[in-house]
């Protein structure tokens, strides 16, 4: 039944009284105000008074009556409603005259159901649609993963945009890789014979990482070989995110993957010409290829083998997170396989073991892992003074990943759509096992490096630490963040403060070490393949000068063996002074900062020898604070 203009809701035209079952009331303000039938009279209707005006013609109750229950009898109508005595509506006698009234106007009444017959109930005008428990889906869809993707873009654009704006010539350690790898190509290529066993006292194989960062160098020059390393550091974060994102989502991938790239090793590393770069990416896809493999047969994480074992060639100081790597395997398919995924460590810890030492077996790398690695010698540094150095390098994240790794373990559930409440998700011994793997790993390097009493090299394998601690600060992200972005503040914050950390740092470590291009510019026209030069950071110069000269021509401040004319051999400080006072050196390069007390005794044994003058004082600038090169040439 259609509605009425008057009556909106379909109900027809009711009376109070007719509703409620009751008679007229002549006190209800329903009369005072017009109503008749339900209906508002017209203008000349509205002073009519039921019990003063007397009725003359009075209609037919039957034909006139408002519809309604108790107005049908016997399917004809009676005259039980009270209003039957009173004239009609205006509106309706006009209806009545010569036309029958339109359905639209007065809504009949269904037929009465016979005795004991039960009436079926209305058909209701609407339907309240039946809604889900979500309003959105919790498998993969095309649209999150674009947006996804498209947010990880900007966060590896943002990761480019921090290294690259970092400027300084090569440091000693690039300028050292990037000679050797010179150098072994020559002795691929040409047979050329090396100016010294680069592996004996390399953190990793010279026929690796140097030889690729040298053709990089040959044709792009040093800015090509640090954008190797900006590729691999890329890359580093784009597989953190992957493989994050398949252990846990998207959320939690991106989030890693932000703080991972604004820490002060990856934005370093990014513009860094070492093997540091090169050997994490390489470990991050090993990884990754561990992680993606969880649902394939055991075989397929032999793939992982390979990968891992030329990380370790690439950098010893790999092989420390290789465990990490076996123990993933196994938590990764242990929902999927249970007990079997034991197979998987062992599979993938028996393959990389072989391929290690099938290349230990081929290789002369030996004594350098031994010098550099397991016998290294130990420094005076303290423990505390170190920790409080990896404390500020990754102590923000590391502690972001502890609270990520205690939330984890507390609760499970990593979607906030309500269908994933009767999901069955890892169990908490397992979580807890996660968590304390992925935390515990960035502790290995800082323990290490204070067990030896060291700082070298240790920013950057503080950030080796920080890769597998990142999805854990994921974690502890999106959940400070809380469901359906409830406080993005608090990631904001913590991702900004982060952010200026790591500029901080970046530009204070890529100033450690002076500016070299005044040093060569002088150093050109005195060095020549003939000559014999003791300098303190000569790795620089004989890399921007190998056209001229060879390493072999140079002797470095920390180290000495010198055979006077009678063959009696000097080393330490002796050495220095009686090659000195027999003029064995021709070109003499101070500069004060790794050996300040031996540069101060050659600078005195200088002064007092007439076989030498000063040439030149250039005069430099680094995050220390000032310094000068000093040049002593042959007179």
């Amino acid at each position: 039944m259609e509605p009425s203009i008057n009556d909106p809701s379909g109900r027809g035209y009711r009376v109070p009284e007719q509703q409620d079952g009751h008679g007229p009331d002549h006190n209800d303000p329903y009369y005072d105000m017009g109503w008749a039938g339900g209906q508002v009279t017209g203008p000349e209707q509205q002073t009519y008074d039921p019990y003063t005006t007397p009725v003359t013609e009075p209609y037919p109750a039957a034909q006139y009556a408002a519809p309604g229950p108790a107005a049908h009898t016997g399917g004809q109508a009676t005259a039980a409603a009270p209003y039957a005595q009173y004239p009609a509506p205006y509106e309706e006698q006009q209806a009545h005259q010569g036309a029958q009234v339109p359905q639209w106007q007065l809504p009949q009444d269904p037929p009465p159901a016979e005795h004991g017959q039960r009436t079926a109930d209305p058909e209701p005008a609407y339907r309240i649609p039946q809604t889900p428990d979500a309003g959105w889906d919790m498998a993969h869809s095309r649209r999150r993963g674009w947006v996804s993707r498209a947010v990880l873009l900007c966060i590896l654009a943002i990761q480019a945009v921090l290294s690259l704006r970092l400027s300084n010539t090569a440091f000693q350690d690039e300028a050292l890789y990037l000679y050797a790898g010179h150098m072994e190509l020559d002795h691929l290529l040409h047979g050329a014979e090396l100016p010294v066993d680069y592996n004996a006292y390399f953190s990793g194989s010279s026929s690796l990482y140097p030889v690729l960062a040298a053709l990089a160098d040959s044709a792009f020059g040093l800015a090509g070989a640090r954008a190797l390393s900006l590729a691999c550091m890329l890359g580093t974060t784009a597989l953190l995110y992957s493989f994050t994102r398949r252990m846990f989502n998207e959320r939690v991938a991106l989030a890693a993957a932000a703080l991972f790239a604004v820490t002060q090793s990856t934005i370093v590393l990014g513009n860094f010409a070492t093997y540091d770069a090169a050997a994490l990416f390489l470990l991050t896809l090993a990884t990754w290829i561990v992680v993606r493999t969880d649902r394939a047969p055991v075989a397929a994480v032999l793939l992982a083998a390979p990968v891992a074992a030329l990380a370790v060639g690439v950098k010893y100081a790999a092989a420390l997170y290789l465990p990490t790597i076996i123990v993933l395997a196994v938590l990764t398919a242990w929902p999927h396989r249970g007990k079997r995924s034991l197979w998987r460590g062992a599979a993938l810890a028996a393959g990389t073991v072989a391929l290690l030492g099938i290349a230990l077996l081929a290789s002369d790398v030996l004594a350098g892992i031994q010098k550099t690695t397991t016998s290294r010698e130990h420094g005076t540094e303290s423990a505390f003074a170190l920790l409080q150095r990896s404390a500020g390098w990754g102590g923000l994240l590391f502690a972001t990943a502890c609270v990520g790794a205690i939330s984890y373990a507390r609760r499970g559930r990593m979607n906030e759509s309500p269908r994933s409440l009767s999901m069955s998700g890892p169990g908490r011994r397992r979580r807890v096992m996660i968590g304390l793997l992925l935390c515990c790993t960035a502790l290995l390097a800082p323990a290490y490096q204070m067990y030896l009493g060291t700082g070298v090299s240790l920013f950057k394998h503080v950030g080796f630490g920080l890769l597998f601690a990142a999805p854990m600060a994921g974690i502890g992200v999106s959940r400070l963040v809380g469901a359906h972005f409830r406080y993005p503040q608090l990631g904001i914050l913590l991702w900004v403060v982060m952010l200026c950390v790591g500029l901080a740092q970046s530009t204070w470590r890529f100033g450690v070490w002076p500016n070299s291009t005044q040093l060569v510019d002088v150093l050109r026209p005195y060095v020549n393949d003939k000559g014999r030069y003791l300098g303190g950071t000569h790795e620089v110069a004989v890399y921007y000068l190998r056209e001229q000269t060879s390493q072999r021509q140079w002797t470095p401040t920390d180290n000495i063996s010198y055979q006077d004319s009678r063959g009696a051999t000097h080393t330490g400080e002796d050495g220095y002074k009686r090659a000195l006072d027999d003029g064995w050196f021709d070109l003499v390069v101070l500069d004060g900062l790794a050996t300040g007390g031996t540069d101060a005794l050659i600078a005195d044994n200088l002064k007092a020898n007439a076989r030498y003058r000063l040439l030149t004082t250039i005069p430099f600038e680094n995050s220390s604070g000032t310094g000068a090169y000093r040049v002593w040439v042959k007179r």
